[in-house]
């Protein structure tokens, strides 16, 4: 996943990726759906998690471009945060992965993909990230 406008638009793009896909889940996980297929079925859900998980490789490379341009020292003092990013987005990528691995993808799976504590660490993580890395305003 890449844009030509930069690291931030692409942080932005990442960012956006993630939190729509996690908007779609909770839908999703509420429709009661034993499978992805059929008419009618939720079959979305497997662009939202490819879409995730597409936004969820090399994550951390992108932040860290985005600290390194902050006057502040961002990427220095960000460091040791930046690491548990990508512990974090590694692991829900593994779990977005393990998910999509399924033949059916039921809304109980989703369900508890949502509430998977790596996926919510990290969702925490880039709310953090986009509130410290926002451009100061003057």
């Amino acid at each position: 996943m890449s844009t030509t406008n930069g690291p931030r638009e692409e942080l932005r793009a990442r960012i956006d990726a993630i939190e729509s896909g996690y908007e779609f889940m909770l839908a999703y996980a509420a429709q009661g759906r034993p499978t992805d297929k059929g008419p009618g079925a939720g079959s979305r859900v497997r662009e939202q998690l490819e879409a995730m998980q597409q936004a969820l490789d090399g994550l951390g490379n992108v932040v860290r471009s985005v600290a390194a341009s902050d006057p502040h020292d961002a990427g220095t003092i960000g460091a040791p945060f930046f690491d548990a990013l990508d512990r974090d987005a590694l692991s829900a990528r593994a779990a977005i992965r393990l998910v999509l691995s399924r033949p059916d993808i039921s809304s109980q799976l989703v369900d508890n993909l949502n509430a998977s504590i790596h996926l919510r660490a990290l969702l925490t993580d880039l709310f953090v990230v986009d509130e410290a890395l926002k451009p100061a305003t003057s």
